[in-house]
């Protein structure tokens, strides 16, 4: 917590989604809970009311709070004394464009799930809203969270790599490397499907994760894009793996490698940035440590809390190294981060600087227009795109 942060009570919280059967609405639920900055009181959690209803009971709402849709959400929350400060919008993918919409327009803070949208349309469109509402907007690319992830872009940002030449990052997973989405599995089906998921699965799923690291951590965004999208599995009707060449402005190339077909690989999500004076390395599965690697000098293992590890990775942790910290951690980071910049807003304040690390809206058009120049690479047998020509 932000020794600014000076609100006398929790956040109110709501969830759109993320009801029974749902992975990352528990995933949320339990980060917002982490450093005890919110209270869940309302939602709705599911298209099926009856269903949504049974969620909210599960997790103690109050039946008056567990609503039938999120537009019957956005018009009775703004009119309580005790309504919500922000909504966390954990639906699956088509959906975020008009939920994000329909809650800024009732003056609500939003979280939204990555990806943020499923067009470059739909992001520009609702980045030009969270600017004109003056309204706080968290995109969950939790991985920005990791304390190691934050000292990796802090290391940059100080010229300690000098400048950028190389940048690769591979997310590989193998739980859809069968058809799962033909036995009903929840996750599956509703990421294999275009018409919930958008054009992109593997891509939009994990691969908008990777491309948004990258650019995260060294501060780049790439300006061109070649790519092959796969789909592996007999039947699939979205990518299940992808391949990407990318060029980066000021010069620095890049590869991206994203499957969800590649056994043995549960989540394995991983960086790697040289410049000219030094690289580094870092590991999701081993996330309290940080390879940098100094021209001509033995590489070193930076640990969590570790001594030289500076103020951006200890203000994203919470306990003394050795006590590994991860997952839930470094998603609770964005939360905590969040509840400081809406308790600025409320308070009329500027936030602790620490605090403004969580991706916003504009990383959502970023990471849209890589998508899309993606897909459209992939229509032109992997030729270059410009990400400035997608739209």
């Amino acid at each position: 917590m932000s020794a600014n942060s000076s609100l006398v009570r929790r956040l109110r919280l709501g969830f759109i989604g993320g009801g029974p059967g749902a992975f990352i609405g528990p995933v949320h639920r339990m980060a917002a809970r982490l450093d005890d900055r919110y209270e869940i009181v309302a939602g709705a959690f599911s298209a099926d009311p009856a269903r949504g209803r049974a969620a909210a009971r599960d997790i103690h709402i109050a039946g008056d709070r567990a609503y039938d849709s999120y537009q019957d959400m956005a018009a009775a929350e703004p009119t309580r004394a005790d309504g919500i400060d922000v909504v966390a919008i954990v639906t699956p993918n088509h959906l975020h464009h008009q939920i994000a919409s329909a809650f800024l327009a009732a003056r609500i803070h939003v979280i939204c799930d990555k990806p943020m949208v499923v067009s470059v349309a739909e992001a520009l469109d609702l980045a030009a809203l969270v600017r004109r509402s003056g309204l706080v907007f968290g995109l969950t690319h939790n991985y920005t969270g990791y304390p190691l992830v934050r000292e990796a872009r802090a290391k940059i940002e100080a010229g300690e790599l000098g400048p950028l030449r190389l940048v690769h990052v591979e997310y590989l997973q193998d739980w859809l490397a069968t058809p799962l989405e033909a036995t009903g599995q929840k996750q599956a089906a509703w990421r294999t499907d275009p018409a919930l998921s958008g054009p992109a699965g593997c891509l939009g799923d994990i691969g908008t994760h990777a491309y948004h690291l990258a650019a995260f951590v060294t501060g780049l965004e790439a300006v061109e894009v070649a790519a092959e999208l796969s789909r592996f599995v007999p039947g699939r009707r979205l990518d299940d793996n992808i391949h990407a060449l990318l060029r980066f402005a000021g010069g620095a190339r890049g590869a991206l490698w994203a499957s969800q077909v590649a056994p043995g690989h549960a989540n394995s999500l991983s960086l790697r940035v040289y410049g000219e004076k030094a690289g580094l390395v870092w590991r999701q599965e081993e996330p309290e440590l940080l390879w940098f690697a100094p021209l001509g000098e033995p590489p070193r293992l930076i640990r969590r809390g570790g001594n030289g590890v500076g103020p951006a990775a200890a203000h994203a942790s919470r306990i003394p190294a050795g006590h590994p910290e991860g997952y839930l951690e470094a998603f609770a980071q964005l939360y905590a981060d969040l509840a400081e910049q809406i308790t600025a807003h409320r308070e009329q304040r500027a936030a602790d600087p620490a605090a403004m690390l969580v991706p916003g809206a504009e990383a959502g058009v970023g990471t849209a227009r890589f998508v899309a120049a993606a897909l459209e690479s992939a229509r032109r047998n992997a030729g270059w795109v410009a990400l400035a020509e997608v739209g």
